[in-house]
Formats: structure tokens, C-alpha cells, sequence
């Protein structure tokens, strides 16, 4: 599992203008089971995006089709990590992701 944290790096202005087609970004890899959830930072300098894939190299793949990261509007950190403690119930959500 990986947590993306975005980190803006123009104006929220430049951020806005792209949001649509970011939000596009992030309903397709919903669709295909790749994210659990994601939102904005508070305050806004970015976002989080929480992502279920087997290897480093797919979420680079993935972050590539996003307009934040084609634009040069948000950087990227991919943060790798092994959950062994959570809720039962976010279990299912983990299987479902599979």
C-alpha cells in the first residue's frame, strides 16, 4: 500500500484550473480499485491519496496519467507502507482492492 502526498507547486489558481480533469484522474482509478481515498491537506498546499497497488513502479505509472503531475502542478512522494494494524472493517476494503 502507498500514501501519495501531493505537494502544490504553483498557485492555487493553477491548481484550480486543472481540478477537473484531476478529479476525472482520481474517479478512473476509483473505478479500477487503485485508490481507497484521498482529499485535500488542510491548510491547502496539496493532497493525500491513499493507494493500493503491488509495486512502486505501478503507482509511478499510475501517477503519470494524472494532469496535477503532467502539468508540474503538484509534486509527488510516494511513501510505501505494510498495514498490520487497521479496523476489520477496512479489511474488506483491502480485499475488494485485489
Amino acid at each position: 500500500m502507498f500514501i501519495l502526498n501531493l505537494t502544490y507547486q504553483k498557485p492555487i489558481t493553477e491548481v484550480e484550473k486543472f481540478l477537473p480533469e484531476h478529479n476525472d484522474y482520481l474517479s478512473q482509478n476509483y473505478a479500477a480499485k487503485n485508490f481507497i481515498c484521498s482529499g485535500r491537506k488542510n491548510p491547502r498546499t496539496g493532497g493525500i491519496i491513499l493507494c493500493n497497488s503491488s509495486t512502486k513502479e505501478n503507482v509511478e505509472q499510475l501517477i503519470k496519467a494524472d494532469p496535477f503531475f503532467k502539468e508540474q502542478i503538484a509534486h509527488y512522494e510516494i511513501i510505501e507502507f505494510v498495514p498490520s494494524k487497521y479496523l476489520n472493517a477496512f479489511q474488506t476494503v483491502i480485499d475488494e482492492t485485489k
